[in-house]
């Protein structure tokens, strides 16, 4: 059995996501961490509505998937964490330019539970395959929809079943090609940087 994939890269320890390859300093993480929002904030812009739904499609989910897998568990949270504060104090970031607590607001806060989840698989080697960055993704917005569509029902008075109808169902598809996308991205810049 040959031991060359568990050997990691020269100048890399286990543990590792994307972003810890950048030198290490406070400054770092503070940008990172900015930059994980705003990222958020531009890809909510990506706003598409869906007929019979109060929930558009946006380009977030992925966004703070990707945050929270390329920047780990911790800066991920924050990253997610300060995107949702400045979008409730009135910064017009959240999706298609809106701000403050709507009835997709459980999304968001799926979010910061998603980011963090997936910054916990990335740091365990998630990121690395294609079929683990899949399974990753998916868990992902497994969690987003898991706190997203109860509290949509809850915003909106729906039943359970509309609010699936309404805040799930219509989104699988292209959730199935946010993580397809993923799935090509982030094990590729692993291999970009292991060739250096």
């Amino acid at each position: 059995m040959s031991t060359a994939a568990a050997t990691p890269r020269p100048g890399t320890r286990p543990g590792e996501v994307l972003a810890d390859l950048l030198p290490a300093s406070r400054v770092r993480d503070a940008a990172l961490v900015l930059g994980g929002a705003a990222l958020t904030g531009l890809a909510a812009q990506i706003s598409l509505p869906v007929p019979g739904s109060p929930v558009p499609v946006t380009g977030q989910t992925f966004a703070a998937l990707l945050v929270g897998t390329a920047l780990g568990a911790g800066r991920g949270l924050f990253s997610l964490a300060l995107y949702a504060l400045l979008g409730l104090a009135g910064v017009p970031w959240f999706a298609g330019g809106a701000s403050g607590v709507s009835v997709s607001f459980g999304y968001i806060l799926g979010m910061l539970l998603a980011s963090t989840v997936v910054g916990a698989l990335a740091r365990r080697g998630a990121d690395r395959s294609v079929l683990r960055m899949a399974g990753t993704m998916l868990l992902g917005e497994a969690i987003i929809y898991a706190i997203g569509v109860p509290y949509l029902a809850l915003a909106t008075g729906m039943s359970a079943s509309a609010a699936i109808a309404a805040g799930l169902t219509p989104f699988l598809i292209g959730d199935a090609l946010k993580a397809a996308l993923a799935m090509g991205v982030l094990p590729t810049a692993w291999k970009l940087v292991d060739k250096k």
